[in-house]
């Protein structure tokens, strides 16, 4: 990368920024400070988080127990506050900011506020996290009332909301100052659409959480006397699953991202992308339905919209990318020259690069886990079966971490030269260590699928209720599950192990890139400068891809039948 800092005029500023010697982006120094405090904010919170969840794995092992029950809800609260908020939200503040400043050369609107932004999450995500080892805040992810927090839990929360709220607005404005500079041609990218997409969706979410929370906190304090639990329950989940919906979005972009970088794919049609995108604003959110069928409050009409056509709409979305993406990279690489016979271009794909091989399974293992348990959860009569099973976690653990958090691992090997200007150090374990998180990650969200299928409880301590008053006895299998769903934990573990030790090992001791465009160990595609345009290849001879689609649907038909018969089978005993 050029080592030249090149000053240039802003509407409000004089700002600093460089030429990027790999993609030929302008990267301002602001944005490019922001994003490397964000990502690393992101990786510390990744770590502490995943620590938790191995401790909680090997707790509901049976024949490792390993905490006492005060312990284990103590770290299963802070487990769901750390991978699935403050990880992730931190990780994705960067993306928004690299597809915004970065991919459209512009640059950052409101450094300052930006900045602040930065340092409320931070505050928020500790004063949390104080909350929760203190030990009286142990009201796990949902914290449903009457269950009652110290009130700096919640202000942590509503803190760090406040802050992401802010980042929101700053990616916003950039992309205004974007336009009004014409620092691109024609419409933004389809990577910066996308990340728009999980913008918009995170200010519902967002406001949802402040709608619900803000008043929990007073009641915390004791100036509010009361607490719907429906009513908390419904505005709680337009937070609680809408996040996850943010998540979808950006990853679904980030697998954009990585497949033109690392192929030189670009889109088989943009406006069949884009109206995906459109549909996960207008329908995604409306799927957290499925976390209330059983509550008596909501009309039976409202549950059955929301939990089956409306949630179909979304889930077609997904499906959209998931032809789209694989056939982008099949065309790309077929005018790479990988045009023999139907799978060639998947053959010779560039499987020794982190980002692809993290990317691709990231998007297999996104559809073939998290997205068919997905709808069989979405679907009311299925729900009913399995929802306060360990099916739920198991089914958001293959959306949340299998898709999620192994496509945000796969970018960051590509955030850490362009970014930080740092190369990869201990390349052969790099490109190890997405196999080895994403298959402990598979693992465990079908192993906890399992268990669930055979009544193991979803947030119970003790799955053999050992203390009980009354007897139950668990299925022989469940117990065999829980034990595959702890060692898949252990291998999940040292997989992100591995991403940390790899990316601070990077970021303190990896060769410098600042003095000129030397060739990176995980090269990017000559065509990679693709993220940043606008158009298609509207390519349609794709065998490769339709035959993997063709997999996709007789694997989902297949499983959502075999539930129906689960189904059936308790209507034997009625």
């Amino acid at each position: 990368m050029t080592a030249a800092d090149i000053p240039i005029s802003g509407a409000r500023r004089d700002v600093v920024s460089r030429i990027c010697g790999y993609t030929g982006f302008r990267v301002e120094a602001a944005a490019q400070q922001l994003i490397k405090a964000n990502a690393v904010v992101a990786v510390i919170f990744l770590a502490w988080g995943g620590l938790m969840g191995l401790l909680v794995a090997l707790t509901r092992w049976p024949a490792v127990h390993l905490l006492p029950a005060d312990w284990f809800y103590l770290l299963l609260t802070g487990h769901g506050a750390n991978v699935l908020l403050f990880w992730i939200i931190f990780f994705e503040v960067a993306v928004l900011y690299f597809a915004s400043a970065v991919i459209l050369s512009s640059r950052l609107a409101a450094p300052r506020i930006a900045w602040l932004a930065f340092v409320l999450m931070v505050l928020g995500a500790i004063t949390a996290n104080v909350a929760v080892l203190q030990g009286n805040s142990s009201v796990m992810f949902t914290s449903y009332p009457p269950m009652e927090a110290a009130p700096h839990f919640y202000l942590g929360l509503i803190l760090f909301a406040v802050g992401a709220l802010l980042a929101l607005g700053v990616f916003f404005a950039t992309l205004v100052i974007a336009r009004e500079e014409r620092t691109y041609q024609g419409s933004i990218p389809l990577v910066t659409f996308g990340a728009l997409t999980a913008a918009i969706i995170a200010v519902f979410t967002l406001a949802s959480g402040a709608i619900i929370l803000v008043p929990t906190f007073l009641w915390s304090l004791g100036l509010i006397p009361y607490i719907d639990p429906l009513m908390y329950k419904v505005v709680w989940w337009g937070m609680g699953h809408s996040s996850q919906q943010v998540n979808v979005a950006a990853h679904v972009s980030v697998w954009y991202l990585i497949a033109a970088l690392t192929v030189g794919a670009k889109p088989l049609s943009e406006k069949v992308s884009r109206t995906a995108f459109f549909l996960y604003i207008l329908f995604l959110q409306l799927a957290s339905a499925h976390h209330l069928l059983a509550e008596p409050g909501l009309s039976s009409a409202w549950k059955i919209v929301n939990a089956s056509y409306l949630m179909y709409l979304a889930v077609l979305a997904s499906m959209i990318h998931g032809l789209t993406v694989p056939g982008a990279i099949e065309a790309a690489q077929r005018r790479n020259g990988f045009t023999k016979g139907v799978f060639e271009w998947l053959r010779k794909a560039p499987w020794g690069n982190p980002a692809f091989s993290g990317m691709f399974l990231s998007l297999v293992l996104f559809g073939f886990i998290g997205g068919i348990s997905g709808v069989v959860l979405g679907t009311e009569q299925l729900n009913v079966l399995m929802h306060n099973t360990l099916y739920a976690p198991g089914h958001f653990h293959g959306t949340v971490v299998a898709g999620t958090t192994l496509a945000f691992m796969a970018i960051t090997y590509y955030v850490l030269p362009l970014i930080f200007q740092r190369d990869i150090i201990w390349p052969k374990l790099a490109k190890y260590q997405p196999y080895i998180f994403g298959i402990g990650a598979a693992g465990i969200s079908l192993f906890m699928m399992g268990a669930g299928t055979l009544g193991v409880p979803r947030r119970h301590w003790d799955i053999t209720f050992a203390d009980a008053n009354l007897g139950f006895e668990i299925a022989p299998g469940a117990f065999l599950m829980m034990a595959l769903n702890g060692l898949s934990a252990i291998l999940a573990a040292i997989g992100g192990l591995l991403y940390i030790a790899i990316t601070v090992g990077t970021v303190l001791f990896g060769k410098r890139l600042d003095r000129e465009a030397v060739p990176l160990t995980f090269p990017l595609h000559s065509a990679a400068k693709v993220v940043g345009q606008y158009g298609s290849y509207n390519t349609v001879k794709l065998p490769g891809t339709i035959t993997l689609v063709a997999v996709f649907f007789i694997a989902f038909l297949l499983y959502y039948f075999i539930n129906w018969k689960y189904l059936s089978e308790v209507w034997l005993f009625r």
